[in-house]
């Protein structure tokens, strides 16, 4: 389990807002939506701490991520999960989509994570995912973008017109923009409940885990379509002692001529990577990591289910 660095913790919870009278709630809220939409970025800045991978390509996130926000108000246990795969078809794409349905279950809130101005038909494929008995916020992302705001009023309308939303919120996840207003339609619809999780958690996964993450957004920022989506990462080993960790990782692909790609002439492309998460690493771990990254050929292995479970899909 992942904890906030003690300079930044969160403020100490307690069972309600004694001046009002209101309750304190806790509930799990699924961020949901089609690829490369913001989830993860949205996540990141709700929760305030970069828990989940980020990058301009599409399937960056592959796992379920839980992110923990406490507040004296509650705390929301956020679900980030894939994008619904709708175009690519394997082993690892069917299991995404299982982690986007298994999500749905047992949820107090939906988020569905829209672009501004796009209504596209992945994003009706995932609308029609949701369950109509769980109030869905439609978080309208990437206003920032929209050059012409009056645009949005009629989007809203089209929006409106696929299913009845608790509540449309637009916002900006990269910009911080009306992020509050979203929290404040969450929290509103959070079941009263004590907190499942410590006020310095921010998320279920542990640092072996987002190590691995964290390799594998520096894969995915700095290469090409193709590349990224034909590797993954393992850790190999990982110990800690003292204020230092050493991670062993080896990142698969499935061909020698992606292995050429990543590693780069002398090695180069890949230190520069390994260097890059290292540093995350150390930042969000509060210590220092020794880091060392191999590269191997491992042809079919999103369709391998032996390697899948290995690598934890």
């Amino acid at each position: 389990m992942s904890k906030r660095p003690t300079a930044d913790r969160v403020p100490t919870r307690v069972s309600g807002d004694a001046a009002s009278g209101r309750a304190f709630r806790c509930g799990q809220v699924a961020i949901v939506g089609r690829p490369n939409v913001g989830k993860s970025t949205l996540l990141n800045a709700l929760v305030g701490a970069r828990i989940s991978i980020t990058s301009k390509k599409p399937q960056t996130t592959r796992h379920r991520v839980l992110g923990i926000l406490t507040t004296p108000e509650g705390q929301c246990i956020f679900v980030d999960t894939p994008g619904y795969q709708t175009l690519h078809g394997s082993l690892l794409s069917d299991r995404m989509n299982r982690a986007v349905r298994e999500s749905l279950r047992e949820i107090d809130v939906i988020v569905v994570v829209l672009e501004a101005g796009r209504l596209t038909d992945a994003d009706l494929a995932v609308l029609a995912l949701l369950p109509s008995a769980v109030p869905v916020i439609a978080a309208v992302n990437k206003v920032d973008r929209l050059k012409d705001k009056s645009s949005l009023l009629p989007y809203f309308a089209q929006l409106s017109s696929t299913r009845d939303f608790a509540a449309i919120v637009p916002i900006s996840a990269d910009k911080n923009w009306q992020l509050d207003d979203l929290r404040s339609e969450i929290f509103a619809r959070l079941p009263a409940g004590d907190a499942r999780y410590a006020d310095d958690e921010i998320t279920d996964r542990d640092e072996r885990f987002l190590a691995s993450e964290y390799i594998r957004e520096k894969i995915f920022r700095a290469l090409g379509e193709e590349v990224p989506y034909s590797t993954s990462v393992g850790i190999d080993s990982f110990e800690h002692a003292g204020d230092l960790r050493r991670i062993h990782a080896t990142v698969y692909v499935d061909k020698a001529s992606h292995r050429a790609m990543l590693v780069g002439e002398g090695g180069l492309r890949m230190k520069a990577m390994a260097t890059a998460a290292r540093r995350d690493m150390e930042r969000l771990f509060g210590g220092r990591v020794f880091l060392e990254v191999w590269v191997r050929v491992k042809s079919g292995w999103a369709d391998d289910k032996r390697m899948l479970d290995q690598l934890g899909y």
